[in-house]
């Protein structure tokens, strides 16, 4: 009788698990993030930034597709770092991820955002891309004059996008994640409050301590050239007295 009982109860316990499980496939993403779950994040540019940042959302577990224009690479990364890591093709990451992170020279996000238009529209898309001219050209020196936030919007439109990582070297990422004591800071801008939601728990999940500094138009504020905040590994009490929050 109390293997009967126990078979019962095993079975509630799973089939309550389960139910759970398919209840949050459904649950709105945001509110997901905010109750601790697994996300499925697709990094395109799986280079210094991405790769180490993906690394670090592996180990805060949750799943990641790296993708960039050497596939080898990124399943030898993949393989690398375990369970819970896969490669693919941009589109294939831009495809699996239900969050994307975007870290690819600058100059190549307007044939991205048409190669993956579809794929893109209405996900999270954390951009960390920074126009240098002497990389980029001419699009650079446009897209610093308008900032960022608003030409990178203009080149991924339909995302719901966030600026972020694009501030703080890799090295500094690497090295400073997790770190004791006040942890280093990351400025995030965006115009959608639950993309923000998202991008705060994965710059948490990262090691890192976020910083909404506003709207999109408000990323040039920490953008690559003469930003007083750019390329520091600042504290959130250093960060905001840089840009005056």
């Amino acid at each position: 009788m109390k293997t009967k009982d126990a078979m019962r109860q095993g079975r509630r316990g799973f089939l309550g698990a389960a139910a759970a499980s398919v209840f949050l496939g459904w649950l709105p993403l945001a509110a997901r993030a905010a109750d601790g779950a697994r996300m499925k994040i697709g990094i395109i540019g799986s280079g210094r930034i991405g790769g180490t940042l993906g690394e670090l959302w592996l180990k805060a577990g949750h799943e990641v597709m790296f993708s960039s224009l050497d596939l080898e690479h990124d399943k030898a990364l993949a393989a690398r770092l375990g369970a819970g890591a896969r490669a693919g093709t941009p589109r294939d990451a831009a495809a699996f991820g239900e969050v994307l992170l975007v870290s690819v020279p600058y100059s190549a996000l307007p044939q991205l955002g048409r190669d993956l238009a579809d794929s893109i529209k209405g996900k999270v898309v954390l951009d960390t891309s920074n126009p240098v001219p002497a990389r980029d050209g001419d699009m650079a020196v446009e897209a610093r004059a308008k900032g960022t936030g608003v030409a990178s919007a203009q080149f991924l439109s339909g995302a719901r996008l966030v600026r972020a990582f694009n501030s703080v070297g890799s090295a500094s990422l690497r090295s400073e994640a997790h770190r004791a004591g006040e942890r280093v800071a990351i400025p995030l801008a965006a115009d959608d409050a639950r993309a923000l939601q998202i991008a705060t728990r994965l710059v948490q999940d990262a090691g890192f301590e976020p910083v909404v500094v506003g709207p999109l138009a408000r990323a040039r504020e920490f953008d690559a050239g003469s930003t007083p905040v750019y390329g520091k590994a600042l504290t959130a009490r250093e960060l905001r007295r840089g840009l005056g929050l």
